[in-house]
């Protein structure tokens, strides 16, 4: 069946011949190949080339070379001009002199700072530590010889004493004149301007460390204490001093060296 329109395809016969395609192989085919090829090159070598545009090519290589010596010409004028500025600058112009010389200048004044020169003030003074005086526990009645021809013994009643002389002294604690209840020395002396013998109660403390006398001229003395058993909060103290041109004061201290009381000379 035939679509109408179309042309049908012939069929082959038992008495036609197949189409057949050519075998590039064949050397009919390869003769007809190079004929070609002949014909082509004959067409390529027939076709003659445009001249080379020699004047235009020199004309652009004279105008490039102007250009370049033109831009090199403007460079080196520009060096010239800018060192030329710079010596300018470096140059300092010397004017003709005015009439009145030019002011100096004033140095700034140098202010020396004031050093304070070191005097010399004289080392305070100060007492030396005091050292406690070991307190002697006595006897009730028992005489101690204080040197000198000078005897002390201490009784419930007070202090008692004796002189070279023979005469005998006391101090009471009992008879309401002395409160033993806050800290407090007394003082007795009795000598001649070649010597003196000093005594007298110390009280109100546990914790003395010491009676010292003062002399007019500062000089120091230490005196022994006494004291009966069972440390009764007060006791008997007494020193020898030398020809003196003034009185003594008495201080009493406790054992760290602080002044529980004085009497000034």
């Amino acid at each position: 069946m035939t679509t109408p329109g179309t042309t049908p395809a012939p069929e082959a016969g038992p008495g036609s011949t197949p189409a057949t395609t050519p075998d590039p192989d064949d050397s009919a085919t390869r003769a007809e190949v190079g004929r070609i090829r002949e014909a082509f090159a004959r067409e390529a070598f027939g076709v003659t080339p445009s001249p080379v545009p020699l004047a235009a090519v020199r004309r652009a290589g004279r105008s490039f070379r102007r250009r370049r010596t033109a831009t090199f010409s403007a460079l080196s004028a520009l060096g010239a001009a800018t060192v030329a500025a710079a010596v300018v600058v470096g140059v300092t112009y010397t004017g003709p002199p005015s009439s009145a010389p030019a002011p100096v200048a004033a140095p700034p004044a140098t202010v020396t700072p004031r050093v304070p020169s070191p005097t010399s003030s004289p080392e305070p003074t100060s007492t030396p530590p005091r050292t406690p005086t070991q307190v002697r526990v006595v006897a009730s009645g028992e005489r101690v010889d204080a040197g000198k021809g000078w005897k002390v013994w201490l009784t419930a009643e007070g202090k008692h004493w004796v002189g070279p002389d023979g005469l005998e002294n006391s101090r009471s604690v009992t008879d309401g004149n002395v409160d033993t209840a806050a800290p407090g020395v007394s003082h007795q002396s009795s000598g001649n301007p070649a010597g003196a013998f000093h005594s007298g109660l110390y009280y109100g403390t546990r914790a003395v460390g010491g009676v010292e006398l003062t002399g007019p001229g500062g000089e120091r003395i230490t005196a022994t204490l006494l004291e009966l058993p069972g440390r009764p909060g007060w006791g008997v103290w007494y020193a020898h001093t030398g020809a003196t041109s003034g009185d003594l004061s008495v201080a009493m201290y406790d054992r760290a060296g602080k002044l529980l009381s004085a009497l000034p000379g």
